[in-house]
């Protein structure tokens, strides 16, 4: 399997998406240097820091 890491990513998850939100994913992938994954866990971050602020 990959390289060792404290924080093993074993979980595999599937998501629905529009062609507007493919090229979204696709650009900032591009500008960022990231891969598709890490764009997604950046925002799943920043939506639960925003959820958690509001408490």
């Amino acid at each position: 399997m990959g390289r060792p890491t404290d924080n093993p990513k074993t979980i595999v998850k599937r998501a629905r998406m529009s062609e507007s939100d493919v090229e979204k994913l696709k650009l900032c992938c591009q500008k960022l240097n990231m891969s598709e994954s890490d764009i997604i866990r950046i925002g799943i971050d920043k939506v639960y820091k925003e959820l958690e602020n509001k408490n």
